[in-house]
């Protein structure tokens, strides 16, 4: 068990009418939001204590380390006060869902959007990571991913070759688009490899980093 200590005391920290300051809570690989939050001083003192985001449910009137009952436990990676020292911003290794319907983040209702690339490759590939992490933790009837679970090591390296050869195959054709989906066919069924062998992108990465 991992105990931190805050290099700001809660009694320096600007609370709300309930005693209380809102968190912001992202993953921290992705930078992606996954809720909000809030915490009292028994539950800053406990995240600081388990290492794992604890607040006070306002529904309940109870302390709530989130991930207790559902497995979807958020290991903290970083706490940091804003600038008035009212708001906390916590980034988290999240497992599954941060959002209690079963989404990986809260905020997936659109209001409006401006239309933009949001293909930023770093958050693409670790949300379909922790997809497929989340199908073999929590299977789904009817999953291609569970079905190679299922079917274990051996198929899912089959499709892994398989998958590469059609690679090769494709770049001998002039057209582009047929070796982008067989790469991302390949990427796919690497990832679901790399979730049954537990290789995290954080790893790859930071072996890419060495050379």
């Amino acid at each position: 068990m991992n105990t931190y200590k805050s290099n700001i005391a809660w009694s320096d920290f600007k609370l709300n009418s309930d005693g209380m300051v809102p968190v912001i809570v992202q993953d921290y690989r992705t930078d992606e939001v996954l809720m909000l939050a809030y915490m009292n001083e028994l539950a800053f003192d406990t995240t600081l204590k388990l290492g794992k985001m604890t607040y006070w449910s306002r529904s309940r009137n109870e302390l709530w380390t989130k991930g207790l009952t559902s497995g979807h436990v958020q290991y903290v990676k970083s706490l940091t006060i804003d600038c008035d020292n009212d708001t906390i911003l916590a980034k988290v290794d999240q497992v599954g869902a941060a959002c209690h319907t079963g989404n990986r983040t809260c905020f997936f209702k659109p209001l409006m959007k401006k239309e933009y690339d949001d293909t930023n490759p770093l958050h693409v590939f670790q949300n379909v990571y922790d997809v497929i992490t989340d199908r073999k933790e929590h299977p789904k009837e009817g999953s291609y991913t569970n079905y190679l679970f299922d079917k274990g090591i051996d198929k899912i390296l089959k499709k892994v070759g398989e998958e590469c050869t059609e690679i090769v195959i494709a770049a001998k054709n002039p057209d582009k688009e047929e070796i982008k989906y067989e790469i991302s066919d390949f990427l796919y069924h690497m990832m679901v490899l790399m979730v049954e062998k537990g290789v995290s992108w954080e790893e790859i990465t930071r072996e890419l980093a060495k050379r």
